[in-house]
């Protein structure tokens, strides 16, 4: 289904594909999850995008965006988490335009959870100011991000996690990493907990570097060019992010896309 205009859409129990095309200045789409969904939006025209996500009462569901457009895009998110219910949404960033996200997260009722993942590939500028606050007991926030940054590439990951008076039992968690392979380039990751309360658990683990010579010497010891050693080493590290759909042609497709956009890139 083509998302051309603005509009709400009721989720379907399952697997469901959208594609994001669009010739107007900014898109407003909404999606009301009620069940158990599995969500996946390709985008491939847009110019701004704002996106509204509602988990009901007891829902799981999972969306994936999946980032082709071939200019530069913007997205404003908001998604809310009501009781028990369960969000897993995750981004796949491998097209060179300048890009930048700016969404929240509001785990807004009792055992609400969100699970947030990004893999970016760039030698451009894409810029993330991503916030998971929770606040009610005992709801869960993991933040998981991940990217390789190439020559020319301009990253950002502002990671916020924030746990409210009243949330007692929470949990804020969060991993960012940058993979560099050129020092011509910009990476910084900001870790962010913003505690309010005792008895809850929190962490960050944040690391911005270059790839391992001695990994590059082992495999370069193989016979695999430079450029090779690149490309296979990106792909292990940005791959895990299709796992969040089961639709098993999905991620063979998906897997085709960036192993073909990886090796276009390390060869230039």
């Amino acid at each position: 289904m083509i998302l051309d205009k603005n509009s709400e859409q009721t989720l379907q129990n399952g697997y469901t594909e959208y594609e994001v095309s669009t010739d107007e200045k900014e898109l407003n789409l909404t999606f009301y999850a009620l069940g158990e969904s599995e969500v996946f939006i390709r985008i491939t025209k847009a110019k701004k995008l704002l996106i509204h996500t509602i988990a009901e009462k007891h829902a799981h569901v999972t969306y994936l965006f999946w980032n082709e457009a071939d200019y530069p895009i913007s997205f404003e998110e908001s998604h809310q988490v009501k009781k028990g219910a369960v969000l897993n949404i995750a981004y796949g960033e491998i097209m060179q335009n300048e890009t930048t996200h700016n969404l929240t997260v509001d785990l807004e009722e009792e055992n609400a959870a969100v699970y947030l993942s990004s893999a970016t590939l760039t030698s451009v500028k894409k810029h993330f100011d991503m916030k998971v606050s929770s606040k009610a007991p005992h709801t869960f926030g993991q933040m998981r991000n991940f990217s390789v940054v190439l020559n020319g590439g301009d990253y950002y990951m502002n990671a916020v996690g924030s746990i409210e008076y009243g949330a007692i039992g929470a949990e804020s968690h969060q991993t960012s990493r940058a993979l560099c392979f050129d020092s011509e380039m910009n990476a910084k990751i900001i870790p962010v907990l913003l505690i309010d309360e005792n008895d809850v658990k929190a962490s960050h683990a944040t690391s911005v570097g270059r790839v391992d010579e001695d990994q590059l010497y082992y495999l370069q010891s193989r016979g695999l060019s430079p450029q090779q050693c690149t490309a296979l080493i990106s792909t292990g590290y940005l791959l895990p992010v299709t796992e969040v759909i089961h639709d098993e042609k999905l991620k063979e497709t998906l897997k085709n896309e960036l192993e073909e956009k990886i090796s276009q890139l390390c060869s230039m």
